[in-house]
């Protein structure tokens, strides 16, 4: 493999099914998940919790000096991994709307992203990982032996948010959670630092018309027959 890392990378936009395929593709492949989105969604809650502004650098480099972060399997048939901040669980409290468009915000923050980046590559040094977020591919794992990018038109990618928000009993706003979804791509993509693009190796893959277990058999066909050893 030469100096090509053992990590599947995997970009795109949210509600793309980037968490569903890459846990399926981890599987598959007996390799390990990393969800780097729920790191920044972390981030975040702290931020919220702690009532950090974004903005405030010192209390901001205070909060991240003492963040731990960790990442468990799911548990108890749940598909979303178990996210620990300082120790205590708090996966269910990221996975809002308004979170997610909170961690858009605090990953455009330099000293998070390098903070997260560190952190993330540090995890990936063993190899065998499926990284999944926004700059997989072109900043975190740029040497990647496999890269995917994986998009869906905003209206699809509404309409299973809607529905996972709606299976957890909340109360959806259709046009509301499409104006986030849109506001955020263009956040995420016009930000200064590590924007969400595409690299120029990555397989685009478009999951509009196809469900996680199509998707997941494209990929792993590409990476069976891409001539990188497993």
């Amino acid at each position: 493999m030469s100096d090509m890392m053992q990590v599947v990378a995997i970009d795109g936009p949210s509600g793309g099914g980037k968490s569903t395929v890459s846990r399926g593709l981890a599987n598959r492949l007996n390799f390990t998940y990393l969800d780097t989105g729920a790191m920044y969604r972390a981030v975040a809650y702290a931020c919220w919790e702690k009532k950090v502004e974004p903005g405030d650098g010192e209390e901001l480099k205070q909060l991240l000096s003492e963040l731990v972060i960790e990442l468990l399997p799911a548990m108890n048939g749940e598909n979303d991994v178990q996210v620990l901040v300082n120790g205590r669980e708090v996966g269910s409290h990221l996975r809002t709307p308004e979170m997610g468009m909170l961690a858009s915000q605090v990953s455009a923050i330099p000293v998070v992203r390098s903070h997260l980046t560190q952190l993330q590559q540090q995890m990936g040094k063993a190899g065998r990982i499926v990284a999944e977020g926004r700059d997989t591919g072109t900043v975190v794992f740029p040497k990647a032996a496999w890269k995917f990018f994986l998009d869906a038109k905003p209206e699809i990618r509404m309409r299973r948010r809607a529905d996972q928000l709606r299976s957890q009993g909340a109360d959806v706003d259709e046009q509301q959670l499409l104006a986030q979804i849109i506001k955020r791509d263009k956040d995420d993509s016009e930000r200064a630092i590590a924007p969400l693009k595409q690299a120029t190796e990555a397989v685009y893959l478009d999951s509009s018309d196809k469900d996680a277990e199509k998707i997941i058999s494209l990929m792993y066909d590409h990476i069976l027959n891409s001539g990188h050893a497993l």
